[in-house]
């Protein structure tokens, strides 16, 4: 039974899967839309969002099953709503759940909780971790083993509100001319409980070196981070947010500067795009959402996947999710 490019689960919305292989299965930590007729707005209030369910496939052409409930905000001291696109991490034996809330005070940071299994249920920490902001946790555990958190998003997400490195609820985005805010990379430590180096933003630059502008809306960052590597060479992915594209741009690095590379995935239904993607069995897939379970409402999405490919020169074949 082939499952590419079809929801992997229909009993309940699904978005921003976060995939990875663990014992030959491969685990997705999606965030979990639950359906309401709220105001849907430039700050997020349409993506409820409460808890998060772990889902799992024995191969890709398995059915896809629904581990249940592994963490909800109820258990989570810090957070008073939106617990928005996770991701996981495995270090030190345990499983460390890494995902972005509102704090008490209604902004968003970045926390962690913890598991033996790779299903849950996580045990959450009494606080976030001190020194984030935003959302879209993306960690990548390099060869090395150092450990890096790419993190952020615009609009909702609150990154153009933390410019001058303290949160000013009236923060803009830069002007059309000046360089596009780029997220946020941090190390950390081996237990993924605290920051290990000072956050910084990545730089993403064109082909000549020069950096991609805040009105290059085709390519600029706007959220939904991700890293992966291929033959030694580094992608940084993300989601251009206003013409909802996937793209990516690879350094030598983890930390930069990226050159941008091309577009990754034409649009998809709905206004949001959000991503990863994984190695299973010596091919490489793409997992996504898109609202089309809902006939396109936005905060009501389907997690999907499908096979990307490489050309010879590292460059990655866009993908029409339709097609």
């Amino acid at each position: 039974m082939n499952q590419q490019r079809k929801p992997l689960v229909t009993h309940i919305f699904t978005a921003d899967p976060s995939a990875h292989v663990f014992n030959g299965k491969i685990y997705i930590y999606p965030s979990h839309d639950i359906p309401h007729n709220g105001e849907d707005n430039d700050e997020g209030d349409e993506y409820l969002m409460e808890d998060y369910h772990v889902l799992s496939m024995d191969s890709t052409e398995s059915t896809c099953v629904d581990n249940g409930e592994a963490l909800h905000m109820r258990d989570v001291k810090w957070v008073s709503k939106q617990m928005w696109a996770p991701d996981l991490a495995y270090t030190n034996g345990k499983y460390h759940l890494i995902f972005p809330a509102r704090d008490k005070n209604g902004i968003f940071r970045i926390g962690a909780a913890h598991s033996d299994s790779p299903i849950g249920p996580f045990k959450p920490d009494d606080d976030y971790l001190k020194g984030t902001c935003s959302i879209d946790p993306c960690v990548f555990v390099d060869d090395d083993g150092k450990i890096y958190m790419f993190y952020g998003g615009l609009w909702g997400g609150q990154l153009e509100k933390w410019k001058t490195g303290s949160f000013d609820p009236n923060g803009k985005e830069p002007d059309p001319d000046k360089p596009a805010l780029t997220p946020y990379c941090v190390e950390l430590n081996g237990d993924c409980n605290a920051l290990a180096s000072e956050p910084f933003h990545v730089k993403i630059v064109d082909e000549n070196g020069n950096d991609i502008l805040a009105g290059d809306e085709d390519r600029r960052y706007f959220e939904g981070p991700w890293m992966h590597k291929y033959n030694n060479t580094y992608y940084l992915s993300y989601s251009t947010g206003t013409t909802h594209y996937l793209v990516y741009a690879t350094s030598n690095s983890p930390t930069g500067p990226f050159t941008f590379r091309g577009r990754l995935m034409e649009p998809v239904i709905g206004w949001t795009t959000h991503h990863s993607i994984i190695e299973y069995e010596g091919k490489w897939y793409i997992f996504y959402h898109d609202a089309e379970l809902s006939n396109g409402i936005n905060h009501r999405r389907c997690v999907k996947f499908t096979e990307i490919t490489y050309a010879p020169d590292g460059s990655i074949i866009k993908i029409d999710p339709y097609k």
